[in-house]
């Protein structure tokens, strides 16, 4: 398993002043008794990606985990929870989400399961639900779905625009995401507005004009989907090098439905991540393993469309870094769990259980380009998943089951 790139490094553990005189008094607390803590990282455990210690603890101090190690070695502290022999991870890192939207397109997927066709709108349907609700409501529905995934051991979550399709909606999308997450990514070239139909050029200039300039400030990333349908590779490029000329860092979706440029352009343009990767030639796959471009995989789309399944197999052994994320969305995957995203990857995916949990964790870190969250050692932010079994690998090997019973974030311990 490729472990990542070398931003994967454990940086030293701070303090932080109220002042230049006078530290924060923080309280520490040990998590004791753990049977087995998934680190990933290999000099603090087993020497495996995982970097497993059994018998483990765990030392927070404030928002920060600050000793790792053998449960009998823990340090004295404020406090003292008593994990009962059961495993902690690292909490899921979900790279890639759709969260803000409204409606519903349940009608969309019953018809596809039933094995009829559907010709309703797809996205367009969420696009016109979503421009008629209120902030309110978007906002409410937004959290709701965060409530959802936290719950299952997301600790940290990237979301988009890209169901507003305006300059005034997709502004607000982010908006309302950027008051609950530092991974904020503009999508206005999700797919041309149905206002432009007969004119994409005037839509690509749109979204890298007035609607990049408004959308901005209020995002980290750029995104674009690259695919027949949506937006070619020229169209993409001119759409994530102005986003790159405003401050914003590509990302793309890339090669779901056939082959074409987005892997390629996602590694020319030294895009974080390139998503969904399911049609790819060896010049993608040799491309991806020679560049600091994440693979994301979207398990929750290829179960939810009965579509083929990408070659995770094929670009862990070529030393591609891969990272496992939900595509939370209300079309092609409506699901918010990362554990059925984990099972998923080992059942149909080819992944090991070890690769498929590094990938949910430090991979989507990895695809982030973060450095504090996705691993469990001194310096990182605190964010944990508690299961209620002996071993991560039990994630796969009882899909659907509620394993996660604990959750910390940012040092807060959250109870189920």
């Amino acid at each position: 398993m490729n472990t990542g790139p070398a931003a994967m490094n454990n940086p030293p553990a701070t303090s932080t002043p109220t002042s230049t005189n006078s530290p924060v008094a923080t309280v520490t607390t040990a998590i004791v008794n753990i049977a087995s803590l998934v680190t990933n990282d290999p000099s603090l455990g087993d020497g495996t990606p995982l970097g497993l210690i059994q018998d483990a603890a765990v030392v927070i101090d404030g928002d920060r985990i600050v000793w790792v190690g053998e449960s009998s070695k823990a340090p004295a502290t404020d406090n003292r929870v008593d994990a009962e022999g059961r495993a902690v991870i690292p909490g899921f890192v979900d790279s890639h989400s759709h969260l803000v939207f409204a409606g519903d397109r349940t009608q969309e997927f019953n018809a596809r399961m039933s094995g009829r066709s559907y010709t309703a709108g797809g996205i367009r349907t969420t696009v016109a639900a979503t421009r008629a609700a209120s902030d309110e409501e978007l906002e409410a529905n937004l959290l709701r779905y965060l409530d959802e995934a936290l719950r299952q051991g997301t600790t940290t979550f990237e979301t988009k625009s890209g169901y507003g399709l305006t300059t005034h909606d997709e502004a607000r999308a982010l908006r309302i995401a950027a008051r609950h997450t530092d991974e904020v990514t503009y999508l206005g070239a999700h797919i041309v507005s149905p206002d432009y139909a007969d004119d994409p050029a005037a839509y690509v200039e749109l979204v890298t004009g007035d609607m990049l300039d408004a959308c901005a400030p209020h995002a980290r990333w750029v995104d674009v989907f690259c695919e027949k349908g949506a937006f070619d590779g020229d169209q993409a490029r001119a759409i994530l090098t102005a986003g790159k000329a405003k401050g914003l860092h590509p990302r793309v979706h890339a090669n779901q439905l056939g082959y074409g440029p987005g892997v390629q352009l996602a590694v020319e343009l030294d895009a974080a991540s390139a998503d969904h990767c399911t049609h790819l030639t060896q010049e993608d796959v040799d491309a991806l393993a020679n560049s600091r471009t994440v693979a994301t995989l979207l398990p929750g789309a290829e179960f939810s469309t009965r579509a083929e399944w990408p070659d995770a197999r094929r670009l862990l052994d070529a030393g591609v870094t891969v990272a496992l994320s939900t595509d939370c969305n209300p079309g092609s995957s409506f699901t918010s769990s990362m554990p059925f995203c984990v099972a998923l990857a080992v059942r149909d995916m080819r992944m090991t259980p070890d690769e498929a949990v590094w990938s949910a964790t430090a991979g989507g870190a990895a695809a982030l380009r973060r450095t504090d969250i996705g691993r469990v050692g001194p310096g990182a932010r605190a964010d944990l998943a508690l299961l209620d079994a002996p071993s991560h690998v039990h994630l796969a090997y009882r899909p659907g089951v509620p394993l996660v019973t604990e959750v910390w974030r940012r040092g807060e311990r959250i109870a189920r």
